[in-house]
């Protein structure tokens, strides 16, 4: 046996299917030997004026990996699928099973030879840890030839490939049902609230229907513009502490993980430095958002459910009292598109600015509150779905390992 193929018969995962647990080990090969590579160039999008209604996908291998769909009928990779696509530069690898064409001539496509399973080489290359360093080429000089622990037996791969396999249907649905979840609120609030330039909802709850029109508003008469503060270096860096000070990153984090409840985040101060910089605390209930630079343009909104602070490029909006619902003025306020209210080489938008933007909303608190808690129970279904899917992200990756050895197995060994 040649020293690339060689037996470690230590070299074993902590997880092992019966029928394999008294077989030979794991042997350490190169990836090369199991996955043949083609450039991407008969598959370049020519066109990358993209429409829903076409056909064929555009993928990347990164995290975008939708870029949209074209129309184009010719250069489509169609044979041979399912594939990996690879990154060349930054490592990225996508699964994809259905045809495409490709935007970069920076990605290579990897298919599995010499019997091996191509889901199995896809989990391989997630479970390599590689840190990407300058900026060449990765996948000839690096990838191809690096050795990665392998099952002997061609089957073990397989029944690890189906294992992992039907947890990725689990997540798949799991993501499917957040997503409907997401577009049945998006479709909600629709109808909940009035189209631009009107002043009454296609929907409106039956006790409500004989009430006044909405009326047209600028924010100044509804909420108070909260602002932010410049945020010392030296006093950043603390994991804790009585109050979070919220940069634009723990509103993004926010979204994506607790559904836009803000609670905690990457910096906290206490008393004293509260004292220092003489700053005004952002109130429970006050809705924030970014208001300057390209986050601008994401019209990302958190809410503030822990008293905290926020950097000078965070803005705040609090409901003036009996005149407007906080949670309702946070889902107004998802209604607005920043874009169409910034200005400047740096999309930016100031307190006079906010101020002055107008939204129509019904006089009555409680009509107000009827909204919010409609559309604040569909909130607490996705995020108790989002949970889940969490939960079975984590499995996955608890799952995988046990299924392939880890740099401590292989010392071991």
């Amino acid at each position: 046996m040649s020293s690339k193929t060689k037996s470690l018969a230590g070299l074993q995962p902590k997880l092992r299917f019966s029928e394999f647990r008294d077989k030979e080990g794991w042997q350490k090969q190169p990836l090369e030997k199991f996955l043949d590579y083609h450039q991407p160039t008969p598959y370049l999008v020519a066109d990358t004026k993209y429409s829903n209604s076409y056909e064929t996908p555009v993928l990347t291998a990164g995290k975008t990996f939708l870029l949209g769909y074209t129309n184009e009928q010719h250069g489509i990779f169609k044979e041979g699928l399912p594939v990996i696509i690879f990154d060349d530069f930054t490592t990225a690898t996508q699964f994809v099973d259905f045809p495409f064409k490709a935007k970069s001539s920076a990605m290579k496509i990897l298919q599995a030879k010499n019997g091996a399973s191509i889901k199995f080489m896809y989990e391989t290359l997630q479970m390599i840890q590689y840190a990407v360093g300058t900026h060449e080429r990765h996948w000839i000089s690096k990838f191809a030839p690096m050795q990665t622990p392998m099952p002997v037996n061609p089957k073990e791969q397989q029944k690890i490939a189906d294992c992992l396999s039907s947890v990725d249907e689990l997540i798949t649905a799991q993501a499917q049902k957040v997503e409907a979840l997401k577009a049945h609120k998006k479709s909600l609030m629709q109808q909940l609230f009035p189209a631009e330039g009107e002043t009454l909802p296609q929907l409106r709850f039956p006790e409500f229907r004989n009430a006044p029109e909405w009326e047209a508003k600028p924010l100044s008469k509804i909420c108070i513009v909260l602002q932010g503060y410049g945020f010392p270096e030296i006093l950043q860096g603390r994991r804790e502490g009585k109050y979070p000070f919220c940069k634009v990153s723990d509103i993004s984090r926010s979204v994506a993980e607790r559904g836009g409840v803000l609670a905690e985040a990457a910096n906290y101060i206490g008393d004293d430095e509260l004292s220092k910089l003489r700053a005004k605390l952002i109130p429970i209930g006050a809705t924030v958002f970014a208001k300057i630079g390209e986050a601008l343009r994401l019209n990302r909104r958190a809410y503030v459910q822990k008293e905290c602070l926020i950097d000078n490029n965070v803005v705040g909006l609090k409901a003036i009292h009996g005149v407007a619902d906080d949670r309702f003025i946070y889902l107004l306020s998802q209604q607005i598109d920043l874009n169409e209210h910034c200005g400047g080489a740096v999309p930016s938008v100031n307190k006079s600015t906010l101020e002055e933007i107008e939204v129509a909303i019904p006089d009555a608190l409680n009509e107000q509150k009827r909204i919010a808690d409609c559309l604040s129970s569909v909130d607490e279904l996705i995020t108790a779905e989002t949970q889940k899917l969490e939960v079975l992200k984590t499995h996955k990756k608890g799952l995988m390992q046990q299924l392939f050895p880890t740099p401590s197995s292989e010392s071991e060994g």
